[in-house]
């Protein structure tokens, strides 16, 4: 029984684009491992931009900094 853990950021990623990360991911499983889809769990964790960091700074600021260079 295979299991997936998708982590991303929490930034506005609609319904519908879980479900093609589902879907996917499922699909992969299957094509490269001929594993059962029946039987593949896939999570999908959303992480707040203040809970996650990039070479010690949250991505909260990293994406602040991005906004201020494309100005």
């Amino acid at each position: 029984m295979p299991y997936v853990n998708i982590k991303i950021t929490r930034e506005g990623v609609t319904k519908e684009q879980k479900e093609q990360l589902i879907a996917g991911a499922t699909q992969l499983l299957v094509d490269v491992l001929g594993k059962n889809p029946q039987t593949t769990i896939v999570t999908i964790d959303e992480v707040d931009t203040d809970n996650w960091g990039i070479g010690g700074v949250p991505v909260t600021e990293l994406r602040k900094d991005a906004k201020k260079d494309l100005q």
